[in-house]
């Protein structure tokens, strides 16, 4: 009798054990459920995949402005492509990630599906941005007139494709792979820095897009309303503005 009790209390142990090995190995999928399958997206999650993708954008883009100015003047040279005047962000980016999520990653979908949708909202995305950038600052970053196919100038039946792509490959891999990244940081220091990440970059979109704003009126010959105007002018003049964003 107390042999049998001795063996029943070894076999719930086992049980107990293998459970836990069972949760450990399959953690990463377990995080992985939470980030892609429940597609349950907060704002949090929108706000990592903005700064993340925006972030690498850039980076991207000066890696490619390098390679070409080495290809064409023989000597390597560095230019800002940020949209904004601090930090190294380049918004349209980050939004057309951001739709992606919004619209691409609360199901599943077959492959030419999520290509599909994610070729309509990133031409969407380009366009609205440019047309709203235009409509409140009167720049525009970037200009389509001489790319075949264009639609008014704003974005391009190829570049609508190549975001159908990209959209693909973030929705089905590197939206996945970051969740598993980000999972690792201690929830105490990612709760801490997430508020103060927020901050900094409302901060820098809106001193950005409204100095732009000021500039816009400045070209008009209008005087500023308050001293902030004045401020813009002094601190945020045109030659500034040549050289820490890209319009």
């Amino acid at each position: 009798m107390h042999h049998e009790s001795i063996l029943a209390n070894y076999r719930s142990f086992y049980k107990l054990m293998g459970f836990w090995c069972l949760f450990l190995k399959d953690a990463q999928s377990i995080i992985k459920m939470n980030c892609v399958e429940k597609r349950k997206i907060s704002f949090d999650k929108y706000f990592r995949t903005f700064l993340i993708v925006s972030i690498l954008e850039t980076f991207y883009e000066v890696i490619v402005y390098v390679i070409e100015y080495f290809i064409d003047n023989g000597r390597f040279g560095w230019s800002r492509r940020s949209g904004v005047f601090f930090g190294p962000i380049s918004p349209v980016y980050g939004f057309g990630a951001v739709f992606m999520l919004f619209f691409l990653g609360k199901r599943e979908e077959k492959w030419w599906q999520d290509l599909l949708k994610a070729a309509i909202l990133g031409g969407v995305a380009e366009f609205a941005l440019s047309f709203i950038q235009e409509l409140v600052t009167g720049t525009r970053s970037w200009d389509y007139s001489n790319k075949m196919l264009n639609i008014d100038e704003r974005t391009t039946i190829p570049y609508m494709f190549g975001w159908g792509i990209a959209g693909l490959l973030f929705i089905k891999w590197f939206y996945p792979f970051m969740c598993q990244l980000l999972s690792r940081i201690p929830v105490n220091i990612y709760n801490t820095i997430t508020p103060l990440l927020v901050a900094i970059v409302f901060l820098d979109l809106f001193v950005t897009w409204s100095a732009l704003w000021r500039k816009e009126l400045r070209d008009k010959r209008e005087k500023p309303y308050t001293f902030v105007g004045e401020y813009y002018a002094i601190f945020f003049n045109d030659d500034f503005i040549k050289r820490n964003i890209r319009i």
